[in-house]
C-alpha cells in the first residue's frame, strides 16, 4: 500500500470503524508484508468553521440516549436531502472544537436510504476515534460534523455521500453515490498531538531527538556508529498517564527514519494526522516500544529487522535495515 492509498483508507474507512483504523496503519503491519507509505505533503487546514444549520433532514433523525452511550437513533429511511444539514441533540459545556484541532469523537453512521447502521464506535466505554477538523485528514462529512461546537456535544448529521465523503472510495460501505449518510457523534475532548512529559536526559549511543517547539514533530539525527543488533528502547518525555497495556488500542504521533541514511519513511507528522492502532497489530518492535509506557511520554525505538520487518522488508526498508522511530504517546483505551 503506498501513501496514496493509505490516505483513502483512512479517510473512507478508519475513521468509521475501530479494526479497520488498526488495518489502516500499513506502516508498522505486524504482516511485514506489502509497501510502507512515505510521508505525504500536509494540506494546510481550513482557517475557520463553516458551522454547518440544520434543517428538515437532520432535524428529522431522533436521537436518544446519554451521552457517550449507545445511542438509540430512529432514521426515517428512505432519507433525501440536497445538502449537509447539523442538528445539536446535546450542547456541550466544553471547550471548542476548532478548524485544524483534533478531537475524541464516538460515532454511529447509517445508510440514510436503508436505515442500516454502517459502524458504531466509541460508545459505552470503548476506544473513541480521534479526527483531524481539516478536510485533508478526513472525509468532510465529519469535520463538518464536529467544527465550531464544544466538547460534550452530540450532533446528527445528514449529507448526500458523495458530499459527506468527498473523492474517498466508498466502495466497501455498502454505500452508493444516490444514497444519504447519517453521522451521529459526540465530541469526547479535544485530542493531544503531541507528548506532554518531563523531558529527561538522552541516553548514550541513541540518535538525538530535537522536538519542533509549536507542532512537536521529531528531528531525528543518526550517530555514525553501527547500529545495535538488538532492539532498544529509551524515554525521551516521561508521561504520568496511563500505562499502555498489551492489546490497548493506542492513539500515537511518530516518525520513522532509516539508520543507514536517515531518511523518514514514514511520518504521522507528515500527513497531519495522529493514529490509533492495536498494539499487537504492528511490528514487535513498536509494540516493545509501546506497551509498559506511560501516556504523554515520548520514547525513541531502535528496531533491527529481525523485531521489524524481518528477511522480506517492506518497500524501501530492506532486509538489512534497522528502523529508528520516535513516538508520542498520546492516548490508550483496553
Amino acid at each position: 500500500m503506498d501513501a496514496a492509498d493509505w490516505l483513502i483508507v483512512r479517510r473512507s474507512l478508519s475513521v468509521l470503524t475501530a479494526a479497520l483504523v488498526v488495518a489502516g496503519l500499513a506502516a508498522c503491519s505486524s504482516s511485514g508484508n506489502g509497501s510502507t507509505p512515505s510521508p505525504t505533503s500536509t494540506s494546510a487546514s481550513v482557517a475557520t468553521c463553516q458551522n454547518v444549520k440544520s434543517g428538515a433532514s437532520s432535524d428529522s433523525v431522533k436521537v436518544s440516549g446519554d451521552f457517550l452511550k449507545t445511542p438509540t437513533v430512529t432514521v426515517p429511511a428512505p432519507l433525501k436531502t440536497t445538502d449537509v444539514e447539523r442538528t445539536v441533540a446535546i450542547k456541550g459545556d466544553g471547550p471548542e472544537v476548532k478548524a485544524g484541532s483534533s478531537a475524541d469523537i464516538a460515532l454511529a453512521a447509517y445508510n440514510g436510504t436503508t436505515g442500516a447502521s454502517l459502524t458504531e464506535v466509541g460508545f459505552d466505554g470503548s476506544a473513541t476515534q480521534t479526527i483531524t477538523v481539516d478536510d485533508k485528514a478526513f472525509v468532510p462529512g465529519l469535520v463538518r460534523a464536529v467544527e465550531c461546537l464544544p466538547v460534550g456535544s452530540r450532533v446528527v448529521l445528514t449529507a448526500p455521500v458523495k458530499t459527506a465523503f468527498g473523492s474517498a472510495d466508498i466502495s466497501q460501505l455498502k454505500l452508493t453515490d444516490k444514497d444519504t449518510v447519517v453521522f451521529v457523534a459526540d465530541i469526547a475532548g479535544i485530542a493531544q498531538t503531541k507528548a506532554t512529559g518531563t523531558a529527561v536526559a538522552p541516553t548514550p549511543g541513541f540518535p538525538t531527538v530535537k522536538d519542533d517547539a509549536k507542532t512537536g514533530e521529531p528531528t531525528i539525527t543518526i550517530p555514525k556508529a553501527d547500529p545495535p543488533t538488538e532492539t532498544k528502547i529509551a524515554v525521551l518525555k516521561q508521561g504520568d498517564g496511563e500505562v499502555v497495556q498489551s492489546g490497548d488500542t493506542v492513539t500515537v504521533q511518530y516518525k520513522g527514519v532509516l539508520w543507514r541514511n536517515g531518511k523518514v519513511f514514514d511520518s504521522s507528522w507528515g500527513r497531519g494526522q495522529v493514529v490509533s492502532f492495536q498494539t499487537t497489530k504492528v511490528v514487535k518492535g513498536f509494540q516493545m516500544a509501546l506497551e509498559g509506557q506511560k501516556v504523554g511520554s515520548q520514547v525513541i525505538a531502535i528496531v533491527p529487522p529481525a523485531d521489524g520487518y524481518g528477511s522480506a522488508g517492506s518497500g524501501e526498508i530492506t532486509a538489512t535495515d534497522t528502523m529508528v522511530f520516535v513516538i508520542d504517546i498520546l492516548k490508550t483505551n483496553r
